[in-house]
């Protein structure tokens, strides 16, 4: 007998208010809001157990090392010795799980949302694996702006931003401005390195022009670069910024022998290879975000179609 498909819940994800993607929930691990947004922990097939915040998917347990492992390795490799690393945001706890994987000494993880934190880490240990653990590890829950404020000290070699997207009137919407750019780069070494993940390169591929653009008006060196995310049914974009150091500034054969000797762990996605295939941008996209005059500002953020 067929299955009745009247019966079957939907989580329906806007990608611009003309087009949403719909799934099938297959189970309710969790549902409610908390001070600062809605969550739901649920199984979505094909994607596994999915974090979602305020309607979108933050990470399933099928494809999340993509996103992670792009946004972490490629800005830690690229810097010569990362020691101490801020994490503002990534609550399910994969961000520092990647960061971990490092030699660093010190990693301080900034979350506004603490329930959001104790949530993951009781319904997604296969995402967070213990590292929420690690003796490494500090964790605090403060706004990720106000805790650079009141940190004085140039102290981290790479700020790392994996903070939900700039949604209007959203928490993470002034975590995109030229204002919190050059607040981060006052909190970085001279060397530091600064990564934020940047939205989808499709669906709002002006967000993501004017992220790169604005980085790009901060540090001397910027790069763009991108992901196939499955579950954001999208390709993903990040950027780098840094005063010293290129991510393309490393030989292919120099890049094996660090990925070799300065990470620890398996990976699934990141290696020598795709280091510069995340880096290598179609040519329309290249030429799109090189045009971009917009920068993002306190006064005008950039803003997600949905």
């Amino acid at each position: 007998m067929e299955e009745n498909k009247e019966s079957w819940i939907w989580f329906i994800e806007w990608q611009t208010p003309e087009l949403a993607v719909m799934h099938k929930i297959k189970n309710v691990i969790y549902s409610g809001h908390t001070k600062y947004q809605k969550i739901e922990i649920v199984e979505i097939d094909p994607f596994g157990t999915c974090l979602i915040l305020d309607g979108k998917i933050q990470s399933s347990t099928i494809d999340e090392y993509i996103y992670h492992e792009s946004l972490v390795h490629p800005a830690l490799i690229t810097h010569p010795n990362p020691k101490e690393v801020l994490v503002i945001g990534g609550g399910e706890g994969a961000t520092i799980r990647e960061v971990l994987k490092h030699n660093v000494e010190k990693v301080i993880m900034v979350d506004l949302d603490k329930e959001v934190v104790e949530l993951c880490k009781k319904y997604v240990p296969e995402i967070h694996k213990n590292s929420f653990y690690d003796k490494r590890l500090i964790l605090e829950f403060d706004d990720g702006r106000e805790f650079l404020k009141k940190s004085k000290e140039k102290s981290y070699d790479v700020i790392i931003i994996d903070v939900t997207d700039p949604i209007e009137s959203g928490p993470s919407q002034l975590l995109y401005t030229k204002e919190f750019y050059e607040l981060a780069k006052s909190r970085l070494k001279e060397d530091g390195l600064i990564v934020t993940q940047a939205s989808s390169i499709f669906y709002s591929k002006n967000v993501f022009s004017i992220i790169f653009n604005t980085i790009r008006k901060v540090f001397k060196i910027a790069r763009a670069y991108y992901a196939w995310i499955p579950s954001y049914n999208s390709c993903w974009g990040f950027v780098i910024g840094s005063n010293i150091y290129d991510p393309l500034g490393i030989n292919s054969k120099e890049l094996s022998i660090l990925i070799k000797n300065r990470i620890n762990g398996k990976l699934r996605f990141y290696n020598e290879k795709m280091h510069y295939v995340l880096f290598s941008l179609p040519p329309e996209l290249e030429n799109f975000i090189e045009k971009e005059e917009k920068i993002s500002t306190d006064n005008k953020p950039p803003s997600m179609p949905a």
